[in-house]
């Protein structure tokens, strides 16, 4: 093999490599954007908890792959209706008994998860879960979570329970796509109870 034949291998592979690493470099760009847009604050989260960019996207997308392979269905009109029945029921019960409404609201959205396909495994898992579908929601599902806990320990009031049931509301909206402007009557209501 004669020098310029090898100088010109030598100029191809480089070419190759370099476009290798430019496409791998976009790629990782597009996909960070991707995971950006479709999480929000719960990518924030993500990297903050593990610490770097690259290890929240592989958790993100272990999260989506997880997700992908549940069966996640519409419910029924009348499921839904017995539902939002249902939250009628516990938004009244706000009015005299803010601790328990907010007990039950946490068994009817963990039974709306269940009745639509999410598996219930542990509460951070079915966050996970859900923030693959309703990243905008998962935080106040969580901040529902950490009130109610706070409330076992005797650590929050009436408004903490007030926000803790609009937490709830919003993640039941979502689950049962219900419309924005309930959501807005429900804390209405439970502003008056407090």
């Amino acid at each position: 093999m004669d020098h310029k034949t090898l100088v010109g291998m030598v100029i191809v592979i480089a070419v190759i490599v370099i476009a290798a690493i430019i496409i791998t470099v976009l790629y990782r760009k597009r996909r960070s954007r991707r995971l950006k847009e479709r999480f929000g604050t719960e990518y924030d989260r993500a990297v903050l908890l593990r610490g770097s960019p690259s290890q929240a996207e592989t958790e993100l997308l272990n999260r989506e792959k997880r997700v992908q392979r549940f069966t996640i269905k519409e419910l029924p009109p009348a499921t839904r209706d017995r539902y939002v029945e249902e939250w009628a029921a516990v938004q009244r019960r706000f009015v005299d008994d803010p601790a328990m409404a907010v007990t039950e609201a946490d068994a009817l959205v963990n039974r709306v998860m269940s009745a639509r396909g999410y598996p219930m495994a542990d509460f951070e898992q079915r966050a996970a879960d859900i923030s693959v579908t309703y990243p905008d929601v998962v935080q106040n599902y969580r901040a529902a979570r950490v009130i109610a806990v706070r409330h076992g320990r005797g650590d929050a009031g009436t408004e903490d329970l007030r926000q803790a049931m609009v937490h709830y509301r919003s993640l039941f909206d979502e689950l049962l796509d219900l419309p924005k402007s309930a959501a807005a009557y429900s804390e209405s209501v439970y502003k008056r109870a407090s």
